[in-house]
């Protein structure tokens, strides 16, 4: 088995179970105990799992978002499908706003080669975008999340308050007609609102799942937005609601 698909074998086995031996997870996995518990402190460093001696136990609560290190190796051939749909929506000479989280990243890479002006909200995706030899790097101040490495707070925002771009593209955590767009945390929430003032064009890209999803902190209703990139497996219903609030859905 895979690297990564024993990691996610690991971490789907810890999550569905709460806590669960490194005996178990090697049969599962059919790999040595050695490998299983470094594999553990793997994740353990990237705060998807906390180890205990002879197994690990989930760090999730009901609500939570998943930990960044858990979310960047999870469906991603979508978010890159999602990140190329999102790259043919943007105009060499664009200054864009590119939100934080793990699909946003796929954009940051998406966009490495292009003509632009950026201004990442997260640091993972300035490092992705350091060096790009045709891209204008903006880099706001702020707090970095730890795992995440969203930027947020005072100096963030008045980085956002103090420019005006083309287009923000923002991830989500939910994304409904009912309840517009939401995020699991109360600061990311009010980074994702200020984006959208400073903007004249909102791109949402996010996996189907989400379309379906309320999460803690609302963000906007959905007027507030142009556009959503989605991926193919969207139920037309929730596609259908979003357009009927008048914003242009895209499958990738």
């Amino acid at each position: 088995m895979a690297s990564v698909d024993r990691l996610k074998l690991i971490i789907d086995a810890v999550r569905a179970a709460g806590q669960i031996g490194v005996a178990e997870l090697a049969e599962r996995t059919g790999a040595s105990e050695m490998t299983i518990r470094r594999d553990l402190e793997t994740l353990a460093g990237q705060g998807v799992l906390e180890r205990y001696r002879g197994g690990a136990r989930t760090l999730l609560l009901r609500g939570d978002e998943p930990p960044f290190g858990m979310r960047a190796t999870e469906g991603l051939e979508i978010k890159r499908r999602l990140a190329a749909e999102v790259a043919g929506l943007i105009a060499d000479g664009e200054s864009i706003i590119l939100d934080s989280g793990t699909t946003c990243l796929e954009v940051a890479r998406a966009l490495e080669h292009r003509r632009l002006t950026v201004f990442p909200l997260s640091l993972h995706a300035v490092n992705a975008l350091t060096g790009a030899p045709l891209l204008t790097l903006l880099v706001p101040g702020g707090n970095p999340r730890q795992g995440e490495l969203a930027l947020t707070g005072p100096l963030t925002l008045a980085s956002l308050a103090a420019l005006r771009f083309d287009t923000a593209i923002l991830g989500c955590c939910g994304l409904t007609a009912t309840d517009g767009l939401t995020a699991y945390d109360l600061d990311d929430a009010a980074i994702k609102r200020a984006a959208i003032a400073s903007s004249r064009r909102v791109i949402a890209v996010t996996e189907a799942a989400k379309l379906s999803r309320t999460a803690l902190a609302f963000v906007a209703p959905v007027a507030a937005l142009h556009v959503v990139v989605t991926d193919e497996s969207a139920a037309p219903d929730d596609t259908a609601a979003l357009a009927a609030a008048g914003v242009t859905v895209r499958r990738a």
